[in-house]
């Protein structure tokens, strides 16, 4: 299994997660392109569990039902976090070792940037993508 760590720039955070995924997606909904700061959210999803998070990390809801959490002194973003479904995402991004990202589908592309080419044969949605 492929080892999942990470943290944020400074080094004041960090985490690890204990399980093997439940998926790998590429977000490009408009509330992910903010959050981020980029084109798209590329995450790894796991059980709130199974991922331990250590350092001062600052939250915000930036919907009803969904925190991101980010390093509160350099402001990394590392995760997007969903209580009532016991679910983290990890950003791609703050992972020590990104390649071990493995996409299995694009979310939410009708909000995707017009001058992102999606030629990988990835399924894809427009919208959320069907139920697990």
């Amino acid at each position: 299994m492929a080892r999942y760590e990470g943290g944020c720039l400074c080094g004041a955070v960090r985490y690890r997660a204990q399980a093997a995924p439940i998926n790998e997606r590429v977000c490009h909904c408009r509330l992910c392109q903010k959050v981020i700061g980029a084109a798209f959210n590329a995450r790894v999803l796991f059980r709130i569990d199974d991922v331990t998070v250590d350092g001062p990390v600052a939250t915000v809801n930036t919907s009803p039902d969904l925190k991101r959490g980010f390093c509160a002194a350099c402001g990394t973003t590392m995760f997007s976090r969903r209580d009532s479904a016991g679910i983290i995402g990890i950003t791609t991004g703050s992972l020590d070792d990104p390649s071990v990202f493995k996409p299995q589908m694009h979310i939410w592309t009708a909000s995707r940037q017009p001058w992102v080419q999606l030629d990988d044969g990835l399924p894809r949605y427009e919208g959320a993508p069907p139920p697990n």
